[in-house]
C-alpha cells in the first residue's frame, strides 16, 4: 500500500519524491506531464501518469497516510486537493499553494488542507527574511551566540540519542565550525540501535561520548539539542552553565540559555537546524544532509505524524545533496540476536486488557529493543496501545506506543510513572525509567535452604506494579479501579531520582 502521494509533480513535488523514494511502495508520484513521470522512473521513484484533477487517477489506489499536492499552478492544485480530500478523507493533507497563488486560492486551500505551503508569498517572505525577519533574527542571535563561545563548545545530545538528535548535534557542530569555533557532537548513555549505529557507521559521523558529568569541563560552552534541560536527560548537572538550546518538545520547566530556539511547531529538531544551515549560507555537505534527512523522516514518522510544512520545506531544500545510497543502507541494518529475542519474550509474555497490551521482557541487554517489540505488538489485530519494558542492572525502561486517537499515549505514561521515575512522549509514543535501589542491593543468587530469590521477588512485584500502573492511568479500559497502586508502589522505587523524559530515549522514534 502507498503510504505518501504524491500529486502533481512540479519542482517541489518531484523533489520530494525523490527524497521519499527509497522504499518501493512507500510513495507514489502523479502527474500528467510523460516526461516528469519518465524522469522520476529512471531515479527509481515509482511514477505514473495521470490526471490529478481527475476521479479515476485515485479511483483504484487505497487510502495512503499523508497526501502532498505539489503541481506548479495553485489552481490545478486546489482542484486535485479537493478530489484528494473526498477520496480520502482519513489522510493527511499537505498542498503547495503553487508558482503565483491568488489569495482567494489560498483561502480555499486552507479550507480543504491539513497545511498549505505558499509559493510567491514564501518567495517574497524569504527576501523580507535576509533582512529583518524573525527567521534572519534568529540566525543573527544563533551566529552571535556560537561567536560568543570563548573556546571549544560542546553540543550535547540527550541521552541515547536517536538519529533526530545525532543529525541536529552534527548540523550545530558544522555552523559553529563557520564562525571559527572548535566544537564536538557529545551524548551520554549508549548509541546500541541498528540504525543508529548505521547511520555514524555509514554516514562516518564524528560523537564524542562523555561517560562523566565532569567530563564536560574540559569544554568552554555547552550548547543543548533535541532537549532543553540539564540535567534532564542527559548526564550533566542540573545546574550546568548553558549557552545554547535548540530543541522542538514543548519543556516542562524553566530554559535557560544565552540563545534559546524551542520550536513547537517542527516536527523535528533536524528540521530547526536545516533551516539555521540554510541561514547561514553553508553548502550542504552530503553528510549533514543525509543526516537531517533521516532526523526528520524518523521523527515525523516519514511524515506521518505531527508533521507541518516547515518539515516539508526542510525535506525539499535537504533532497539534492542527500546520498540516496548512503540513506538506502542506513534504513536497511542488520538486526541483532538479543534484539530478536527480546521481541520474542514481548510477544511470548504479552498480556491483554481489552485494546490494551502489556509485556515484561525481564533482563536486557539494550534498552533498544524496547520500541522495537511495542511496534511489534501494535501490529496485532484489535490493539491500540502497547507498553513493553524491560530491566537493567537497577533500572526498569519502558516503551509505550498507540494509534489510539482519542488516547494521549505520552500522558498516559507521565501519568503512571512521573511520580515513581521520569516520563514522557508524544500522543502516539512516550517512555520511562524507573530506578528501583533495592535491587541492586539483594543477592541474586537467592538465599539459604528454599528461600525464594530476593531479587526475583522485587522483579515480580515491579511488574506487577508497572503493569496496573499504566492500566490504571488509562480511562478507557471498563471495570479497572483506579489508584490502587498509587501509594503503595511508590516504596520500590528511588523517590529522589529526577528528570523527564522527553522520548523514547535513545531509539529510533518509528
Amino acid at each position: 500500500m502507498v503510504r505518501r502521494l504524491i500529486l502533481g509533480c512540479g519542482d517541489v513535488g518531484e523533489r520530494l519524491a525523490e527524497s521519499l523514494g527509497a522504499e518501493p511502495t512507500s510513495v507514489l508520484g502523479i502527474d500528467d506531464d510523460r516526461t516528469v513521470v519518465d524522469r522520476l522512473r529512471d531515479r527509481g521513484v515509482p511514477a505514473r501518469r495521470g490526471d490529478p484533477t481527475e476521479p479515476a487517477t485515485l479511483a483504484d489506489l487505497d487510502s495512503p497516510g499523508t497526501i502532498l499536492v505539489a503541481g506548479d499552478r495553485g489552481d490545478e492544485n486546489l482542484a486535485a486537493a479537493t478530489l484528494a480530500r473526498d477520496r480520502f478523507p482519513e489522510a493527511r493533507l499537505v498542498v503547495y499553494a503553487g508558482a503565483d497563488p491568488t489569495q482567494t486560492v489560498v483561502e480555499q486551500l486552507q479550507a480543504v488542507a491539513d497545511d498549505v505551503v505558499e509559493g510567491a508569498r514564501a518567495l517574497a517572505d524569504r527576501v523580507l527574511e535576509e533582512g529583518a525577519s524573525p527567521a534572519a533574527e534568529r540566525a543573527r542571535r544563533l551566529r552571535s551566540a556560537l561567536s560568543a563561545i570563548d573556546g571549544r563548545l560542546a553540543v550535547v545530545t540527550h541521552d541515547n540519542p536517536d538519529p533526530d538528535a545525532i543529525a541536529s548535534a552534527i548540523a550545530l557542530v558544522v555552523l559553529a565550525e563557520s564562525v571559527g569555533i572548535d566544537a564536538d557532537a557529545c551524548y551520554y548513555g549508549e548509541i546500541s540501535h541498528q540504525e543508529n549505529r548505521a547511520m555514524l557507521n555509514v554516514l562516518d559521523l564524528e560523537v564524542r561520548h562523555l561517560e562523566a558529568a565532569s567530563a564536560i569541563d574540559a569544554y568552554d560552552g555547552v550548547a543543548l539539542v533535541d532537549h532543553s534541560r540539564p540535567g534532564i536527560n542527559d548526564g550533566l548537572a542540573t545546574d550546568a552553565d548553558v549557552d545554547i538550546v535548540i530543541d522542538h518538545h514543548p519543556p516542562r520547566g524553566p530554559v535557560a540559555g544565552s540563545f534559546v530556539d524551542i520550536r513547537h511547531l517542527a516536527g523535528a529538531t533536524s528540521t530547526v537546524m536545516t533551516e539555521y544551515v540554510d541561514r547561514f549560507g553553508v553548502d550542504f555537505d552530503r553528510q549533514t544532509a543525509t543526516a537531517l534527512l533521516f532526523g526528520i523522516r524518523i521523527d515525523t514518522n516519514d511524515f506521518t505524524r505531527e508533521t507541518t510544512a516547515l518539515d516539508f520545506r526542510a525535506a525539499a531544500a535537504l533532497s539534492p545533496h542527500v546520498d540516496q545510497t548512503a540513506l538506502d543502507r542506513i534504513e536497511r541494518p542488520t538486526v541483532d540476536g538479543e534484539t530478536v529475542d527480546t521481541i520474542a519474550r514481548a510477544i511470548k509474555n504479552r498480556k491483554r486488557y481489552d485494546d490494551v497490551v502489556v509485556s515484561s521482557c525481564g533482563q536486557i541487554a539494550s534498552r533498544d529493543a524496547l520500541p522495537q517489540a511495542a511496534d511489534r505488538l501494535l501490529s496485532m489485530d484489535g490493539v491500540d496501545t502497547t507498553l513493553v519494558y524491560g530491566f537493567i542492572d537497577d533500572m526498569v525502561y519502558l516503551s509505550a506506543r498507540s494509534r489510539d486517537d482519542e488516547q494521549d499515549v505520552g500522558e498516559v505514561i507521565r501519568d503512571a510513572f512521573e511520580p515513581i521515575g521520569s516520563a514522557g512522549g508524544h500522543s502516539d509514543m512516550a517512555g520511562a525509567q524507573l530506578e528501583i535501589g533495592v535491587l541492586g542491593s539483594r543477592d541474586t543468587d537467592g538465599t539459604d535452604g528454599d528461600e525464594p530469590d530476593h531479587a526475583a521477588v522485587i522483579v515480580s512485584a515491579v511488574e506487577d506494579v508497572v503493569e496496573h500502573r499504566f492500566i490504571e492511568a488509562i480511562d478507557s479500559i471498563p471495570d479497572v479501579p483506579k489508584g490502587g497502586y498509587t501509594r503503595e508502589s511508590e516504596l520500590l522505587f528511588d523517590p529522589t531520582r529526577t528528570g523527564v523524559v522527553s522520548r523514547d530515549e535513545g531509539e529510533r522514534s518509528t
